[in-house]
């Protein structure tokens, strides 16, 4: 007789050995002398006699038993050895466990992060670990569907960082190639994701532009009460108007004292590229006035507690907001806007001029990207036509103070 529920239940065992209840189809119930019952096939291949567990009850059920007896009769009667398949089964899981999200992750991350700022660096690595890796992380890549990957976007969507969300999104379509190119996945998943989550609403930095209210600005700037190094980075801001990035990791060798130029390597620049800032003989004049604090270190702008590290990312924008310049009135990062538009608007500076020293993917007529040179001794006259044109702001706020 086949067994039944309730037999193998109240199965007890022999306390002198163990003992076999027996299926049918080669399905026993193997009972130790202590109690402990467990599944087990016995069958015959190439003349031998062979036995292959299928798990413990009551954590694999008679049910259950019986569907692994028929899936090993199959292979069976294809000449495949059950015991043998199992083997190769668990080194394709282990092999697939290899190839996580996580995993995959983390080897494009190493390969990639040699072209990337430390910033951007943490950026990404701070997204993987807290936006993707504990929804998808553990999961195989081959295995994770569009769906799987939304409802891990969708927990960043729902605190409200839909810039965020989206940036994962991306960073994920970046992992799913690499898997690609790397034959560990058949293709990158992403695209079917298209205007699944949210718009992110377009935010532009805050920025004062307006001629007056910079004149006050630039007074209040020199008015500044704080340290040597903040001071002076607050001063070189608007006249360099580089990104705050580059600005707090500034360092004295990339400055040319007799060609008065910084020239910022790629591997700190947003498009990879050595960018050339002109000095104006006031930028010339605050580098001077940080030399005698800072000369001898590495950093232009060093960290208040440690000289071998750059300025805190927050630091001119603590100086703004302790200058009175809330979070919608200025950044740190809208001396730039600043700088665009009153060059374009006030001193009608040529557009291509002004973005090129802005850093910004420009090309030329026939479509080539503008190297670190061009147009450079156009650039130097604009950058100290500027500076001039802050300083006679600056002037004309005195005047309407009085």
């Amino acid at each position: 007789m086949r067994l039944t529920d309730v037999a193998v239940r109240n199965a007890k065992p022999d306390s002198l050995k163990t003992r076999k209840m027996y299926d049918g189809r080669g399905l026993y119930l193997l009972i130790s002398s202590k109690g402990k019952k467990g599944w087990r096939f016995k069958y015959r291949l190439a003349g031998r006699e062979k036995s292959i567990s299928f798990g413990v009850y009551p954590d694999v059920s008679l049910k259950h038993a019986r569907e692994q007896t028929d899936e090993a009769r199959e292979l069976l009667a294809r000449g495949i050895d059950p015991s043998e398949q199992r083997k190769i089964d668990k080194l394709q899981k282990a092999e697939r466990n290899k190839n996580t999200f996580e995993a995959v992750g983390e080897a494009w991350f190493n390969v990639r992060k040699i072209d990337w700022s430390p910033g951007y660096q943490i950026k990404v690595s701070r997204i993987l670990k807290k936006k993707l890796y504990p929804w998808i992380g553990r999961i195989p890549i081959e295995q994770i569907t569009p769906p799987k990957l939304l409802n891990a976007l969708r927990h960043t969507e729902r605190q409200g960082y839909y810039d965020t969300a989206m940036t994962a999104k991306q960073i994920a379509g970046e992992v799913f190639r690499y898997g690609v190119g790397a034959g560990i996945v058949e293709r990158d998943i992403t695209p079917d994701l298209r205007r699944a989550l949210k718009s992110p609403q377009t935010k532009h930095r805050a920025a004062i532009v307006e001629p007056a209210e910079v004149g006050k600005l630039m007074l209040a700037i020199d008015a500044y009460k704080g340290s040597p190094g903040v001071c002076c980075a607050l001063r070189l801001a608007p006249l360099t108007f580089v990104r705050p990035g580059e600005l707090r990791q500034a360092e004295w060798q990339e400055i040319d004292w007799k060609e008065s130029t910084w020239l910022i390597k790629g591997d700190k620049m947003k498009m990879k590229e050595d960018h050339i800032v002109p000095l104006s003989w006031q930028s010339m004049e605050v580098l001077r006035d940080i030399h005698h604090f800072t000369g001898n270190h590495r950093y232009v702008f060093p960290s208040a507690r440690s000289r071998k590290r750059p300025m805190s990312e927050n630091a001119v924008l603590i100086a703004l907001r302790t200058m009175g310049y809330t979070k919608d009135q200025m950044t740190g990062h809208g001396f730039r806007a600043m700088a665009r538009t009153l060059l374009d608007e006030q001193l009608g500076i040529r557009v291509d001029y002004i973005e090129h020293q802005l850093a910004h993917a420009v090309k030329d007529p026939l479509g080539r990207a503008y190297n670190r040179t061009k147009h450079l001794p156009q650039r130097r006259e604009m950058m100290q036509k500027y500076a001039d044109y802050l300083d006679k702001l600056k002037a004309e706020a005195v005047v309407n103070i009085r």
